[in-house]
């Protein structure tokens, strides 16, 4: 059976099993990195939001879980291939299976059912963690927000790079997790032509907020965008 299969047969663990995780990869965050956050004050205390964050290393879920602190329903990309010793951990976690060419129903449904019931859904826009920089967004992150209407919450992740390399030299990486402010994405028009316009135009706008909190050289093909300065003036500033 192929990989593809694997993954798209994965499910969301319970939230009690989430939660109880958690406490296990802030145990574990804490020995392994060298963590600085700035921004908690932004994360909701309660209700439902869709985080979206940078995706520069296949290891960047946990640390986001780290950050929020609360149980999170990942999409995750199902064509996927998870090398052998970190498939461990989304198998254990799980999440919500998801087509980076076109959105399944079935992952709208589980979504819009994490959101009902007041849960976060993570997604990372990117779709991919190939590059060390900032690249166009998928419409998943888009659609969804302009579908339920639940509100974004922006989320940097920096120091990811070499992270395989400082553990290799035992050395605790250090980590900048920035929170952005939450914002509320816009409605989705009924045209189709309108309708494509308006989720391009939302998903660069998700990562210009995520640009927002993260060094200039990460920036990648945003690297120009104003509309990154425009956003700093009320997001938190990145080192």
């Amino acid at each position: 059976m192929s990989k593809e299969r694997n993954l798209n047969k994965y499910s969301v663990r319970p939230k009690a099993v989430r939660y109880v995780l958690g406490y296990f990869i802030l145990f574990l965050g804490s020995i392994l990195a060298k963590i600085q956050i700035k921004g908690s004050e932004n994360i909701p205390k309660k209700g439902p939001f869709i985080l979206v964050c940078n995706h520069f290393n296949r290891l960047d879920p946990p640390f986001v879980i780290f950050a929020i602190k609360r149980p999170i329903n990942f999409l995750m990309a199902s064509d996927l291939k998870i090398e052998a010793q970190i498939m461990w951990a989304p198998w254990l976690y799980g999440f919500i299976p998801t087509n980076r060419q076109k959105i399944a129903p079935t992952t709208i449904k589980k979504s819009l059912a994490a959101i009902k019931k007041g849960e976060i859904v993570g997604i990372f826009p990117e779709g991919g963690a190939k590059e060390q920089y900032i690249r166009p967004a998928k419409n998943g992150a888009a659609y969804l927000a302009m579908t339920t209407g639940a509100p974004i919450l922006p989320m940097s992740l920096i120091g990811m790079d070499n992270i395989w390399t400082n553990w290799f030299k035992g050395i605790r990486p250090k980590l900048q997790i920035n929170i952005g402010r939450l914002f509320l994405p816009r409605s989705l028009p009924k045209g189709r032509k309108d309708r494509n316009k308006a989720i391009k135009i939302t998903g660069e706008e998700i990562m210009c907020r995520i640009a927002a909190l993260l060094p200039e050289e990460y920036h990648g093909v945003y690297i120009s965008d104003k509309r990154i300065n425009n956003f700093r003036s009320n997001a938190l500033l990145a080192n």
